[in-house]
């Protein structure tokens, strides 16, 4: 399955992307279900396995008709970040082999985490608003877990049991002032300088989640070209190793690292971001992640 937010007629709300329509969850569940059903994206999600197992059997059990009545065009819908204020945003660094090639680093013996502002957080089609002080706006495509279910000290081979689902996020970076500080939150905080989408796609549905095929494109040229199967730590051990620290709780975003290609170490020179210009973070089962540069007031 495949979750999104999105507006409609104003009127925010959620449900199953297929193909170019969206089933409106809440729209099908009031003329089947007896029970309440979730009224955000966010609840659902903290329902975890019991959530997808509800809308599971609410579109089995629905007839043709009630999807139909239940159906929205997606050009009529503009999609939201379809998580919109997480608890955390977690973000790793150097988890990608042929990133820390291009740097010349060594691979990291435990993930490098940072953490990011929810109000970095906007949704597909929406800017990146680039301060006129920022002179270095680089993008980072990312493969980003949604937690659906407290853990603390969770084992590898018990992981899965806490993820929701896979979406796509980009780490937009503003390099000198991360280089300058020795530390990366002030240069990755800014507001809109996480985008996340356009779905959550579920786990039995996102295939091989060790050998996605991820890309970031940039006025359609191809920047980033590479597969999830270059982390140093695949998903499962992320989960792992961050819940050693922190607590996890449902709805919050781990964004798992990107891989080579970003624009800072372009050779011979960086081509760094630009107003106007057109990002698109790909990921493989998941969709697109579209976002133009703004320049900031």
């Amino acid at each position: 399955m495949r979750f999104v937010r999105y507006l409609h007629l104003g009127v925010e709300s959620f449900g199953l992307r297929v193909g170019d329509e969206v089933t409106d969850l809440q729209t099908l569940a009031s003329g089947i279900l007896e029970t309440s059903f979730p009224s955000t994206m966010e609840e659902l999600i903290g329902l975890g396995e019991e959530g997808t197992r509800t809308v599971e059997l609410l579109v089995r059990d629905s007839t043709r008709i009630e999807k139909r009545n239940a159906a929205l065009k997606i050009v009529n819908t503009p999609l939201l970040a379809p998580v919109s204020s997480p608890p955390k945003i977690i973000c790793l660094g150097l988890n990608y082999r042929d990133h820390a090639e291009e740097i010349g680093t060594d691979l990291p013996d435990e993930p490098i985490i940072f953490m990011k502002p929810r109000t970095a957080i906007v949704g597909p089609d929406e800017p990146i608003i680039q301060p006129k002080f920022v002179k270095e706006l680089d993008y980072e495509a990312e493969l980003a877990i949604i937690i659906g279910k407290k853990g603390k000290n969770i084992p590898v081979l018990e992981a899965k049991k806490y993820v929701f689902g896979y979406t796509a996020f980009n780490d937009v970076s503003a390099r000198e002032i991360q280089f300058k500080d020795r530390q990366w939150t002030r240069g990755k905080s800014f507001d809109t300088f996480a985008p996340i989408g356009p779905c959550i796609t579920t786990p039995d549905q996102i295939g091989d989640v060790g050998n996605l095929r991820i890309r970031t494109r940039v006025n359609r040229g191809l920047r980033q070209d590479s597969s999830t199967k270059n982390m140093v730590f695949n998903v499962h051990e992320v989960v792992h190793h961050i819940s050693r620290v922190m607590t996890l709780e449902p709805c919050d975003v781990i964004a798992t690292g990107t891989p080579a290609g970003v624009a800072v170490f372009m050779k011979p020179t960086p081509k760094f971001l630009l107003p106007g210009d057109l990002v698109e973070v790909e990921i493989e089962n998941i969709g697109t992640l579209r976002n133009k540069v703004a320049r900031g007031a």
